[in-house]
């Protein structure tokens, strides 16, 4: 499931998910591969094409009971926002969402950790402050499509 992109900073960000994860399987690629290849996900046939089509604001604030989607610990999902709280002058929102299926949130073979309900600080355009050691946000949040 690839995630509802409405922002340039969600885009950006799923390229750099794209590119860590092709780093990690040792089949590295250019960040613009990566943005090409977003663009692709979505159904447009360029970054330029897809980045005209996106918005530079942040989308419209969370509000609890919106359905959302996107990636937590570089796992994609779906689910509800259960709360959601505006902090740092409106320059960030504590947000808790309820997946609508677990994520395995271990990248190790050996053994699993499924979470069901995630909590995290993102922007208002849905990415989070906090960064896996690779750079990767820990949760990128959109609305889903209605």
């Amino acid at each position: 499931m690839t995630p509802h992109i409405f922002t340039r900073d969600q885009a950006k960000a799923r390229a750099r998910a794209i590119r860590a994860e092709r780093a990690a399987g040792n089949r590295p690629i250019s960040h613009g591969a990566a943005l090409e290849r977003v663009a692709a996900e979505n159904g447009y046939a360029d970054w330029n094409t897809f980045s005209a089509r996106l918005s530079n604001s942040p989308e419209i604030a969370l509000q609890v009971g919106d359905r959302v989607a996107g990636d937590y610990l570089k796992q994609p999902f779906a689910g509800v926002v259960l709360a959601v709280r505006s902090i740092a002058e409106g320059g960030a929102l504590q947000v808790t969402i309820e997946l609508d299926e677990p994520v395995d949130v271990v990248t190790f073979e050996s053994f699993s950790h499924f979470r069901r309900r995630v909590n995290g600080t993102i922007s208002p355009g849905g990415v989070s402050y906090a960064r896996t050691s690779d750079g990767v946000p820990h949760l990128v949040v959109s609305r889903a499509s209605r």
